[in-house]
């Protein structure tokens, strides 16, 4: 096996990380750190990995596909453990339903009830199914299996549309608005201390209520009384 003055954990960093961490990478080994393992990866091998999608559509590949299409892709595929509407067989995973029961005492999370980003969609679906035998199916089958999961969501409703890589970003999901941007390096930044306080930091806990006196359990069964009391 040859050896090169690049190393495999360049394009890892690479794919993880993005460029700047790359160009790092690339000025370390010009300045003498070399590991001297494996090789240089190829375009097409670092291409096989970098396969993210951002919600904006960034990283989706060229590609399309219809409802009908995936339709059939699903039955085929999908359906032994997803239910032939996404109602899930036995205790697999649910993809339909649950329009308006995330407030509920029994949330429903599906694609279209739950999930902020048809790109989410695409992105798990391509790294993650058929289960077991994931990344098997082409670009455009990936496309497809899309549509129709979002077609069971009522999210698409012609049998007729198609998917593709340029109207997907455009999709928007019922649930995008219940998702809120990672904002603690601001808003919990005054917590943050160079010396983390080991002693005497807060005050002791006071407790003011507790679950028995309070009552926390649903009353939604018979007379207002909680479920499973007769």
């Amino acid at each position: 096996m040859s050896k090169s003055p690049k190393f495999i954990a360049t394009a890892l960093i690479a794919c993880l990380f993005g460029a700047p961490a790359f160009a790092q990478q690339k000025s370390e080994v010009k300045a003498g750190l070399r590991y001297h393992i494996g090789r240089a990866p190829t375009a097409d091998e670092i291409r096989g990995w970098d396969i993210d999608v951002r919600p904006d559509g960034q990283g989706l590949p060229e590609g399309k596909g219809t409802v009908a299409q995936g339709e059939k892709l699903f039955m085929d595929n999908c359906s032994t453990c997803h239910g032939e509407f996404g109602e899930g067989n036995g205790r697999w995973p649910v993809l339909a339903g649950g329009k308006n029961s995330l407030t509920s005492d029994n949330p429903v999370k599906t694609v279209g009830s739950y999930w902020p980003y048809a790109s989410t969609v695409f992105d798990y679906v391509r790294h993650a199914m058929p289960y077991g035998n994931a990344e098997s199916f082409s670009v455009n089958e990936y496309y497809a299996l899309v549509a129709y999961v979002l077609y069971l969501n009522d999210i698409v409703t012609d049998q007729n549309f198609e998917l593709t890589n340029k109207n997907l970003a455009a999709i928007k999901m019922p649930n995008e608005q219940g998702f809120v941007m990672d904002d603690r390096a601001t808003s919990e930044k005054s917590f943050w201390q160079k010396d983390p306080c080991m002693k005497d930091c807060i005050a002791p806990v006071k407790i003011t209520g507790r679950a028995a006196v309070i009552d926390v359990t649903p009353e939604d069964g018979k007379d207002g009384k909680p479920r499973g009391v007769e």
